[in-house]
C-alpha cells in the first residue's frame, strides 16, 4: 500500500523497563527519532496516535525489589514515574504513555491469550528447568548465573553474556547458581503453553523476504532473515513466576505471561486506554503500524508479535519497523549495572532548558545502521559549531539587522537578482527534501537538510553583506533582510520535529503561529510591516568546564566498577611462623622527603624508625609529592637487608598497598602510636 493511501498511522515505541531510569542509548535508538516522525505527521495533518508505556513485568523488576528489599510494585511505581516525567520534560510527545501493571492491560492480555488458546492455537510441553529447592521456586533464566561457556566469564546470566554478548541457554552455564538463594539448582519438570512458530515459518519468509526486502533496513532485515533461516521454534509464552499477568486458565497456578509475550500487548492495552475507537488503529487495513525499538528487540518485532497477531486473526501488521543499533558511551557499551550511561533525568538537571541540543546532538550522530558513540567533547563540539555558530548564529544576524535597521519590521521585498532569484527556489525545495528523508526513517540526513536551510541563510547574508549596502542601497537591504526572514520562518516550520523547544521560542520571538508542513517553502511567511518582538540567543556555548564534570563522573563511575570488580590476587605459598617471625615490623614517622634526581618514581625519606632515623628510598613519586607526606606515620620493614637504589642505600621499606586502579595507599596505625612500636 503505498504512503498517500494510509488514513491513519499507529506509532509505538519498545517499552522500556521499569527498573531503571532512561539513559542516551535508550533516547537515540528509539524515542528521539519516534518523536521526529510523530510530530512530522502531525505538521502534515495526518490522523496518528504515538503509542508508549513502561514494560513493568519481567524478571529485572522482581531482581531489583529483591535487591532493593521492597515489592516489585514498589520498583515499576518509582521507575515509571521518573520515566514518564523525564519524557515529559524532554518533549517526548506520546499520546499516551501507559503502563503493563494497569487492569486494562492485564484484561487485554488475558483475552489475547485465550482467544490463541480456545483456537488450538498453542501447544503443551513438559520441560526440564532449573528449580530453587531452599526458595521453593523455579528459576528464571536471569535468576541462574554461572560461567559462560564461550567467553568463561563468571557472571553470565542464564539467558545471555554480558561479556560476550552470546545468547545462552541455562542448561549451557558451567557450573550454575541460583542468584536467589546462592545455591546449586536441581533440574525439575514443569509444564507451560508455547506457541509454536515453526507453523508460521513459511508465511513469515513470504510477508518478510518478499514484502519488505526492499523497504525495511539492511540491518533489520538481515538479522531477520538470519533467524528465519537458521529455523523457528516453539517459544514459551507462559513461566513459573509471581509476577505479571496471570495465567487465565484454572490448571496455571503460579504461572504469568512470558513477558515478550505480554509486553507488545501493552501497544493495543495502551490504545484501548487512550480511545474508545482503538480498533480503527490496530484491525484497519488503510492503517499503518509502524514499531521504533532498539536493534535487540528486532526479532521480538519482526518474527514474534507478527506471529502472534497473525494467529490471532483480526489485527494488522507492522508496515516499517525502523529500528536503529547501539549507541555507546565513551567508547564503552552503555549498561544499566554497572552506571555507565547519561541518564536523561539527570542530564535535565545538568543542562536545563538544553532538551533541543541533546535531541540534535543523538540524531546527528544516530546509530541508524552502525553503532555509533556518543562522548562529551562530541556534544559539546555539535552545540557549539553547528547549534551556536551556524543555526544560531543565522538567525541572531538576521534578528539583530532587522531591529537595527528597520526597528524590528519585516521590510518589503523589492526587486530580485539573479542570486535571489537562486535562493527563493532553493527555500521552496527544502521541505520536499527533509520530508523525503523522514517518510523513509532517514532522519540524521533529514536533520542535515534542514541544517542545510540555515547554511545556505549564512550564505546569503555572507555574500550579499547588508551590513556594507546599507551605506548605499536602503532599499537592497530591505530585500536581504526581507529574504532571511523567510529563511527564519521556514526554519521554525521544519526545524519543529527536531528542535521543538527552540522553534516555539523562535516562533515567539518572530510573531509566527506554530504552521503546517504545507506551509513550508513558502517565501511570504512573514508579510512586510510584520512586527517582530525583542530577540534573544537561541543557544549559548557550553564551556570546558561543564563538559569536564561530565567526564569526570564517568571517570569516577569506571574507577567504582574497577573496584568492584577487583579480583585479589592469589594467595602466595605458605611460610612458617618461624620466618614470619623473622620479620621486623616497626611504626615510624617521615621527617624528611625528597624526589631523587633523574628519576620519575623514587622518594629519598628520612624515616624516624624509633630505633634510629634512616634513609629509605621508596618508589611512591607518581602517587605522592614530598610536602604531603612529611610528618605521615607509617609500617616499616626495619630489618630488611639495605640495597643502593640510584646511588643512595635505603635502609628498610615502608609498607604500602595497591587498590584496584593500581594507586598505591599507605598501611599505617589508624591512631598514632609511638615510633618503634611494633607490629606483629
Amino acid at each position: 500500500m503505498s504512503e498517500n493511501k494510509f488514513k491513519r498511522y499507529t506509532v509505538t515505541t519498545a517499552l522500556p523497563y521499569a527498573n531503571g531510569p532512561v539513559h542516551i542509548g535508550h533516547l537515540a535508538g528509539v524515542y528521539v527519532p519516534a518523536d521526529i516522525y510523530v510530530r512530522y505527521l502531525r505538521s502534515q495533518g495526518r490522523d496518528v496516535i504515538f503509542i508508549g508505556g513502561s514494560d513493568e513485568h519481567g524478571v529485572p523488576i522482581t531482581i531489583k525489589a529483591r535487591k532493593e528489599g521492597v515489592t516489585p510494585q514498589d520498583v515499576v511505581d518509582k521507575y515509571h514515574k521518573i520515566i514518564k516525567e523525564s519524557f515529559e520534560e524532554f518533549g517526548i510527545s506520546f499520546d499516551i504513555y501507559s503502563r503493563t501493571s494497569n487492569k486494562i492491560h492485564h484484561e487485554t492480555a488475558s483475552e489475547f491469550f485465550l482467544k490463541l488458546y480456545h483456537d488450538g492455537k498453542f501447544i503443551e510441553q513438559t520441560s526440564q528447568q532449573f528449580f530453587d529447592s531452599q526458595e521453593n521456586m523455579f528459576l528464571a533464566d536471569r535468576y541462574i548465573t554461572g560461567t559462560c561457556p564461550h567467553c568463561k566469564y563468571e557472571k553470565a546470566y542464564g539467558d545471555q553474556c554480558e561479556q560476550c554478548g552470546t545468547s545462552l541457554n541455562a542448561t549451557e552455564l558451567i557450573n550454575p547458581k541460583s542468584a536467589v538463594s546462592g545455591n546449586i539448582p536441581i533440574l525439575k519438570e514443569t509444564k507451560h503453553w508455547f506457541l509454536p512458530l515453526e507453523n508460521y515459518e513459511s508465511w513469515i519468509k513470504e510477508w518478510i523476504i518478499d514484502g519488505h526486502k526492499n523497504n525495511w533496513r539492511p540491518n533489520v532485515y538481515g538479522q531477520v532473515k538470519s533467524w528465519i533461516d537458521s529455523g523457528l521454534q516453539a517459544r514459551a509464552v507462559t513461566r513459573d513466576l509471581s509476577w505479571g499477568v496471570k495465567v487465565p486458565l484454572e490448571n496455571a497456578e503460579g504461572k504469568v505471561l512470558y513477558v515478550w509475550f505480554d509486553a507488545p500487548i501493552g501497544y493495543i492495552s495502551a490504545t484501548k486506554e487512550l480511545t474508545p475507537n482503538w480498533e480503527k488503529y490496530w484491525k484497519s487495513n488503510d492503517t499503518k503500524l509502524v514499531h521504533f525499538i532498539g536493534k535487540d528487540n528486532i526479532v521480538f518485532h519482526c518474527i514474534i508479535f507478527p506471529a502472534m497477531l497473525k494467529a490471532e486473526g483480526s489485527y494488522i501488521l507492522p508496515e516499517n519497523v525502523p529500528a536503529n543499533e547501539f549507541l555507546n558511551l565513551e567508547g564503552d557499551k552503555i549498561s544499566t549495572s554497572r552506571n555507565w550511561a547519561v541518564w536523561l533525568h539527570e542530564y535535565l538537571i545538568d543542562f536545563p532548558n538544553k532538551q533541543d541540543v541533546l535531541r540534535y546532538v543523538l540524531t546527528a550522530n544516530a546509530p541508524e545502521t552502525k553503532d555509533n558513540d556518543f562522548t562529551w567533547k562530541d556534544f559539546q563540539q555539535r552545540n557549539n559549531s553547528e547549534l551556536v555558530a551556524i543555526l544560531g548564529n543565522f538567525v541572531n544576524r538576521t534578528l539583530v539587522l532587522t531591529d537595527k535597521y528597520f526597528d524590528n519590521v519585516v521590510p518589503q521585498r523589492n526587486s530580485l537578482s539573479d542570486f535571489d532569484k537562486e535562493v527563493l527556489e532553493s527555500i521552496n525545495n527544502f521541505p520536499e527534501k527533509i520530508a523525503n528523508q523522514i517518510e523513509n526513517y532517514h532522519f540524521r540526513e533529514a536533520l542535515k537538510e534542514f541544517m542545510n536551510l540555515a547554511r545556505l541563510g549564512n550564505k546569503y547574508l555572507a555574500d550579499t553583506e547588508p551590513w556594507k549596502v546599507i551605506k548605499t542601497d536602503e532599499k537592497r537591504v530591505q530585500t536581504i533582510m526581507n529574504i532571511s526572514l523567510q529563511i527564519v520562518g521556514n526554519l521554525t516550520v521544519l526545524g519543529d520535529c527536531f528542535l521543538p523547544f527552540t522553534m516555539q521560542k523562535l516562533r515567539e520571538m518572530i510573531g509566527l503561529e506554530q504552521l503546517s508542513w504545507k506551509n513550508g517553502g513558502s517565501v511570504d511567511l512573514l508579510k512586510s510591516g510584520h512586527k517582530i518582538n525583542p530577540s534573544s540567543l537561541l543557544f549559548e556555548q557550553i564551556d570546558d568546564e561543564e563538559i569536564g564534570k561530565q567526564v569526570q563522573r564517568l571517570l569516577d563511575t569506571k574507577k567504582i566498577n574497577e573496584m568492584e570488580n577487583h579480583k585479589a590476587a592469589p594467595e602466595k605459598e605458605s611460610i612458617s611462623y618461624e620466618e614470619f617471625a623473622k620479620m621486623d615490623i616497626r611504626t615510624g614517622t617521615i621527617l624528611e622527603a625528597e624526589k631523587v634526581a633523574k628519576t620519575t618514581k623514587l622518594l629519598r625519606l628520612k624515616i624516624d624508625t624509633g630505633i634510629d632515623q634512616r634513609t629509605v628510598v621508596s618508589g611512591i613519586a607518581e602517587y605522592f609529592s614530598p610536602e604531603e607526606i612529611i610528618g605521615k606515620q607509617v609500617s616499616i620493614l626495619v630489618n630488611l637487608a639495605p640495597r643502593k637504589l640510584r646511588g643512595i642505600e635505603s635502609q628498610g621499606m615502608i609498607l604500602m598497598a595497591q587498590d584496584a586502579d593500581g594507586k598505591l595507599v599507605f598501611v599505617s596505625p589508624q591512631i598514632n602510636t609511638s615510633n618503634g612500636s611494633e607490629i606483629k
